[in-house]
């Protein structure tokens, strides 16, 4: 994916189009990532299930009913802002569980698990947020995935709304991810122990 990303932008200069060229391996291993969560719950990758849950479930959500759904902001600046943090910091994360399940964990690896997120989780973010603040108008002008009163259900459902609601829930959810992984980080790279409180 990070090959077929520099190679698209070498090729042509521009990252127009660069989704729509690798929107396929995305959406399988996006999606692949449900399995990350079996991995949580059974113990295999030493992370919690929460976490693992809210930041696959967030992926899905954006590259299926974001970026997938509303091919007009397929060629947006923060689509190329939130794939290329996703790219490193899965090329990192997953390096850093092969070399621990193998027993040799280079120390460069565990430090660039323990520091890249300190940019990528951020940047990552703000390209999430932008590129559904770009939706926000094809969304509301089309009405998509809403569902409208009167009906047999009774039921309604706004999704540019719903788009609303999602960016004013990464104020109190990303704080929490950061800070997990700061402790998280002090913990493993300066031996700290930290008390987490029971919830």
């Amino acid at each position: 994916n990070p090959i077929a990303m520099v190679r698209f932008y070498m090729e042509k200069g521009t990252h127009k189009g660069l989704y729509k060229s690798i929107q396929k391996t995305l959406k399988f291993f996006q999606t692949f990532a449900l399995l990350e969560i079996v991995h949580c719950l059974i113990g295999i990758v030493p992370t919690s299930v929460i976490v693992a849950g809210v930041q696959v479930s967030s992926r899905i959500f954006m590259v299926w009913l974001i970026t997938h759904s509303i091919k007009p902001i397929q060629n947006e600046e923060s689509v190329v802002l939130f794939l290329v943090a996703w790219t490193v910091t899965e090329i990192t994360r997953y390096s850093f569980y092969t070399f621990s399940l193998l027993d040799h964990l280079p120390y460069f690896i565990k430090w660039a698990r323990y520091n890249f997120f300190i940019i990528l989780y951020p940047v990552g973010v703000v390209g999430e947020l932008l590129t559904i603040y770009a939706a926000l108008p094809y969304v509301k002008k089309t009405g998509m995935f809403s569902i409208r009163l009167p009906n047999k259900y009774n039921v309604s459902f706004d999704y540019y709304y719903f788009l609303l609601i999602t960016m004013a829930s990464y104020i109190p959810l990303f704080p929490q991810l950061y800070f997990h992984m700061l402790r998280q980080r002090r913990k493993v790279l300066h031996g700290e122990v930290i008390v987490e409180k029971d919830d």
